[in-house]
């Protein structure tokens, strides 16, 4: 096994010689033989072992074995100690993915702050297939079917390529002593019912099922690989990005076969999960949406649009003071000028007389009323304005209003007040700028 790993080094790994390595050790078998792997490459290494304080003196001990090994082979060692019952019931998380959170985080850590390259752990091929395996049974796409990469960010798994007999004969041939985790035996999680059950009977039926595994993984990388670079051609003739949003023509997208898929390509990384729900939103009526921890996606007559949430957060007034200008939330200018120059929705002019100073920059609230420039003098509800210039929820809710006393000015970008229109006998003529 030694002389294999030093050809997946040097043929696959390659970019690890002469680099600063972290092995995450726990004292099992596994990380053990990585550990005695690493040790006679003659790598520059340090041991990050974590102790989740979940098994009562067993833990302790599993800390103690590995501070030892270190302390006789010379070699740096980072210990951490977690509560990660509280952690996982704080986030209501399970406790194999509160574990898995902590250790990860903590490994990036120590990355940052001691110059490490990168860290190594010790997941094999027998893992990859009982991963594969969980995802498989829980519903997933292809990237839950790939398995673990050999490489994510710099996150480095260099035994993926031996499986568990492999290990077991190296460590016993090279007189390897680990520490045995106890909870290892028992079925009460999924990851061990799969290992102990249904693995077994799969090495059963054919006897080289892992390295047809193997090869079914490589396809399916392949695979997934196609679908990222379709996903790419057509995000380019279907999607635009606007600021901080993303808007999606349905029309077109709804034109090509398995759009769903696409969705669900383009969509993943923004923490979404509900698939069927979004997949239904492409149907739905304007106006509806769907919310993930940080990202809301609305549907919008023909279009899905994408945004941060957290954009309602910032302060909902502002005061403007005479002779003033504005740069927050938006950037208005007011000059000075003797006559009305044609004039846009980002440029209006109004009776300087009119207005009672300070001005009031705020949000839209439901009730408003204001008198739009054009409709004689005509009042006309907010919403209903909104509704008839066919704006989008995230259009409404980054509208802006300019507002003396109580009476509107300016629906900022989109009407003047007709209240406030200068006329022959106006005095002085101020000119209010919307600019980029």
């Amino acid at each position: 096994m030694f002389e294999k790993f030093q050809s997946h080094l040097a043929k696959n790994l390659n970019f690890l010689q002469g680099k600063r390595l972290l092995l995450a050790i726990s004292g099992g078998i596994d990380s053990m033989v990585m550990l005695d792997l690493l040790v006679r490459s003659r790598q520059e290494i340090a041991i990050a072992h974590c102790n989740f304080q979940l098994r009562g003196a067993e833990s302790v001990a599993d800390e103690k074995w590995v501070r030892d090994y270190a302390a006789q082979h010379q070699i740096p060692i980072f210990v951490t100690h977690f509560d990660t019952k509280t952690f996982a019931e704080d986030y209501k998380l399970s406790t194999q993915v509160a574990a898995r959170e902590l250790r990860y985080n903590w490994f990036y850590e120590l990355l940052d702050t001691h110059n490490f390259d990168y860290v190594l752990t010790a997941h094999h091929a027998d893992d990859n297939l009982e991963t594969f395996l969980i995802n498989l049974s829980r519903g997933t796409g292809l990237d839950g079917l790939i398995g673990i990469p050999q490489q994510n960010d710099r996150i480095v798994r260099p035994l993926l390529v031996f499986n568990r007999s492999e290990i077991e004969h190296y460590a016993s041939a090279n007189k390897i002593q680990w520490r045995e985790d106890s909870s290892n035996a028992s079925d009460n999680y999924l990851r061990n019912k799969i290992r102990h059950n249904l693995v077994p009977m799969l090495k059963d039926l054919h006897p080289d099922f892992l390295a047809s595994f193997a090869k079914t993984q490589q396809y399916l990388q392949q695979s997934q690989e196609l679908a990222e670079d379709a996903a790419v051609m057509v995000y380019q003739q279907v999607a635009q990005e606007a600021n901080d949003e993303i808007h999606f023509n349905l029309k077109k997208l709804k034109q090509l076969p398995n759009y769903k898929s696409y969705l669900y390509q383009w969509l993943r990384e923004f923490g979404f999960t509900a698939w069927e729900d979004i997949y239904h939103l492409a149907e739905s009526q304007s106006g509806k949406q769907i919310l993930s921890t940080e990202y809301r996606l609305l549907k919008n007559r023909d279009f899905l649009i994408l945004r941060p949430l957290g954009k309602e957060t910032e302060p909902e007034e502002f005061w403007i003071e005479k002779d003033s200008q504005v740069n927050i939330p938006l950037k208005l200018t007011f000059s000075k000028t003797e006559a009305q120059s044609g004039g846009s929705n980002s440029v209006i002019f109004v009776d300087e007389e009119k207005l009672g100073f300070p001005l009031l920059l705020r949000r839209w609230k439901q009730g408003d009323v204001f008198l739009p420039a054009g409709m004689n003098g005509q009042s006309k509800k907010l919403s209903k304005f909104f509704k008839d210039e066919k704006l989008s929820l995230i259009e409404k809710e980054n509208t802006w209003l300019l507002c003396s006393a109580n009476q509107i000015v300016w629906v900022i970008g989109r009407r003047a007040d007709e209240r406030f229109k200068p006329t022959p006998t106006t005095k002085q003529i101020l000119k209010i700028a919307l600019t980029p």
